[in-house]
């Protein structure tokens, strides 16, 4: 059984980050808002190409999509007319979204909360800045020659440290001065776990997912985890205790080993 939205991963994705919108939005900034929605209802069978967030989502989706642990909202700044032809994409490329928000021209990030997701995903480097403002957990993705491959369906995903999975508190302490002085504070206070990052609960919500995957499958020889998770940390000795007590505190007794 499907599990319960409460219960469930939830990402919220822009409609421009999930599919290739270049086009259409050409059309608003030459000709404006009525010609952009005339434009998109004459296209509305002709199917968007996959935009920058769509391997990610892809994968994500496809993680024990029988029982559905992860739910993509989408979120877009059209109306529900003018975004019918997204959801016509979404049918095609056989995405199982079905949550949508449409604020017909406002930022689509204040509905994060009320979808409760773990993170906000959009190729809008405003929208994401603005949403990080107001504390809430956004990232924004960028362009890559990255292939998508349909037979590579492991989902990897790395994370920085400061300032992202603990808060920048410590890297403040590095950016005042020499990086003895940051070593000096971080040796001293090594038993004492960083406060939360912006993106701790997605680290914790991969983490779950992780955990979930591997241990349905554990019976398995022939199983090859579709989950990767790193960290990455510029810290050496004797800064790195600190990131060892912090995981302990707040993350590993929740982690598989193989995280």
């Amino acid at each position: 059984m499907p599990y319960e939205i409460e219960n469930k991963f939830v990402i919220a994705v822009a409609s421009s980050a999930l599919f290739d919108l270049t086009e259409s939005d050409q059309e608003f900034q030459q000709h404006g808002e009525d010609a952009y929605r005339e434009y998109q209802r004459k296209h509305e069978q002709v199917v968007l190409n996959t935009g920058v967030a769509y391997p990610l989502i892809k994968r994500l989706l496809s993680i024990d999509a029988e029982e559905q642990p992860v739910e993509v909202v989408l979120l877009s700044r059209n109306d529900p007319d003018t975004g019918l032809r997204v959801f016509k994409s979404i049918e095609h490329y056989g995405l199982p979204i079905s949550r949508a928000a449409f604020v017909t021209g406002n930022n689509p990030f204040e509905y994060i909360e009320a979808f409760n997701a773990s993170l906000f995903l959009s190729g809008n480097p405003e929208d994401v800045k603005e949403a990080v403002q107001r504390g809430l957990p956004a990232g924004c993705i960028y362009p890559t020659d990255f292939i998508d491959d349909d037979e590579d369906d492991e989902l990897r995903v790395a994370f920085d440290f400061d300032g992202i999975i603990a808060d920048d508190s410590a890297e403040s302490v590095y950016q005042k001065g020499a990086i003895g002085l940051f070593h000096d504070h971080e040796r001293t206070n090594a038993l004492e776990p960083l406060p939360a990052g912006p993106l701790l609960r997605f680290f914790q919500e991969i983490s779950k997912l992780q955990r979930r995957e591997i241990a349905k499958n554990n019976a398995n020889p022939a199983y090859k985890p579709k989950i990767r998770v790193a960290i990455v940390t510029a810290r050496n000795a004797p800064a790195h205790e600190r990131v060892i007590t912090t995981l302990r505190e707040s993350f590993l007794p929740s982690m598989s080993p193989s995280a």
